[in-house]
């Protein structure tokens, strides 16, 4: 088949589609903090477990990891364009699905749905960032991309507060998805009258096999640490993981035979090759295995343990995201400076603030709200100064041909983080609360942060030797 040949990108209206790919990122991060906010009430109204309370949250990140490479190489495949508005549209109307869930059972597979549509979208954002800036004005892109990612947490836990508390026409928690609706028509509709057509390779077949085992892997790995709890971790779910594990092992040979094959993997093989690009994929996988969780155990432990209502532990985030927002900013230009050295102070400083919460947690007997969220405000400047650059850090190796592909993995990578992280940090936090106190299941997992965060220095100062190498 021969390839389908398309109009140059038009760069002149660059920072438009800027706009809007990133307002789609936004309206993703918005949904991630938005849902965690709303969960405890979720869990009240739909008389859900704490494993379906965990799997609400993680069952979207595993269906997101799993497909966003194919989403990343749809993009290479059919055009940047045509991917992004699929997606757009089908993470609207799995929303929409979402708010009209009536069971824990039906939003679990509402949200399956959810995030599998949003690996369409995700990953075609950081390609189109990576395909039209290719010259000084990058770092600039990439602070923006990250200055939205702090607006999107601090209107996601506002929001989800808002809406709860408000409970518009009776809606109470469905509004939170519900809000996505209007959002996305709108994304949908101006993204596909400026969106430029790219370059596309045609005639060429995805590895659906590699999707489905990787699925299965991931699913095998993380599902028992969801439901390890309701099932008193039984022996099999143990035999299980392991299962997971060795089928992800497979999953490289299953690469290799395709690619000997002559199709095209789900992963880009050369890419295994950039020593750099693997190390940090492995500080992203840690960094975020640290952050949904971080998020959703904070959440918990305000509403179940401090009984904070859903708007003021919502406000308390604020702060947080606000600052996340001012590091992001200050990160660009100090990263075009210092390099990986920016990321291993943004690590530092969350490890002092997580300190810092620690001490507040165990030795003030009701912290308020406005303590509480003074506190975060370390944590939070730490996390934007790594959270912003880190995608372009990881992805600044990668050649403009396998752009769509190394940002599907580094989704992929950092999904399965966020998934892992609330599937193991959740079920530590539910486990200690049901022994002890909410406060003592806190208390660990901060702990738990505190040791991945190191772990990420660790894997950021191996990428840097890396980098210098090459």
């Amino acid at each position: 088949m021969h390839q389908i040949v398309t109009k140059p990108i038009d760069s002149t209206r660059r920072w438009w589609v800027l706009a809007i790919v990133v307002a789609a990122q936004f309206m993703f991060g918005v949904d991630a903090f938005i849902v965690n906010v709303a969960i405890p009430t979720i869990a009240v109204d739909l008389h859900a477990t704490p494993a379906q309370i965990e799997s609400v949250i993680a069952i979207y990140l595993i269906a997101y990891a799993t497909l966003v490479v194919t989403g990343g190489r749809l993009g290479d495949i059919r055009g940047t364009r045509n991917v992004f508005l699929a997606g757009v549209l089908g993470f609207t109307a799995t929303s929409l699905w979402c708010g009209l869930a009536q069971s824990g059972f039906e939003l679990i597979v509402a949200r399956l749905a959810q995030g599998a549509t949003a690996a369409l979208m995700v990953p075609q954002v950081l390609a189109t960032l990576h395909l039209l800036f290719t010259d000084e004005q990058r770092s600039r892109a990439f602070a923006v991309y990250g200055i939205v990612l702090g607006l999107a947490g601090a209107a996601g836990f506002l929001l989800g507060g808002l809406l709860v508390t408000l409970d518009l026409a009776g809606a109470g928690w469905r509004s939170v998805f519900f809000v996505n609706v209007p959002c996305g028509l709108v994304i949908a509709a101006v993204a596909w009258r400026i969106m430029p057509s790219v370059p596309r390779r045609a005639g060429t077949r995805l590895d659906i096999k590699g999707s489905v085992v990787l699925f299965a892997g991931l699913l095998c790995l993380i599902g028992p640490l969801l439901f390890g709890h309701d099932a008193g971790w039984a022996p099999w779910l143990w035999a299980v993981m392991i299962g997971g594990g060795a089928i992800l092992a497979g999953f490289l040979k299953l690469e290799h035979a395709v690619a000997r094959a002559g199709g095209m993997p789900l992963i880009d093989l050369t890419l295994l090759a950039d020593a750099a690009f693997l190390r940090g994929l492995g500080a992203a996988f840690f960094f975020f295995v640290a952050n949904l969780s971080f998020y959703l155990v904070m959440t918990l432990f305000m509403q179940r343990g401090l009984k904070i209502p859903p708007l003021a532990a919502g406000l308390v985030f604020v702060p947080l995201a606000l600052a996340f927002v001012v590091a992001s900013r200050h990160s660009g230009a100090r990263a075009r400076h210092r390099g990986t050295k920016v990321l291993i102070e943004g690590c530092a400083l969350q490890i002092a603030g997580l300190g810092a919460l620690a001490l507040v947690a165990a030795y003030v007997e009701a912290p308020t709200p406005i303590v509480l969220a003074l506190t975060l405000i370390i944590f939070g400047y730490g996390q934007g100064l790594v959270m912003a650059p880190l995608s372009g850090a990881v992805l600044s190796t990668v050649k403009p041909a396998a752009a769509g592909s190394a940002s599907g993995m580094y989704g992929t990578t950092a999904q399965i983080g966020n998934a892992a992280g609330v599937a193991a940090i959740g079920a530590v936090f539910f486990a200690v609360e049901s022994l002890q106190s909410a406060r003592a299941g806190f208390l660990v997992s901060l702990a738990l942060f505190a040791v991945l965060m190191m772990i990420c220095v660790a894997f950021l100062s191996w990428m840097r030797r890396a980098s210098a190498r090459s």
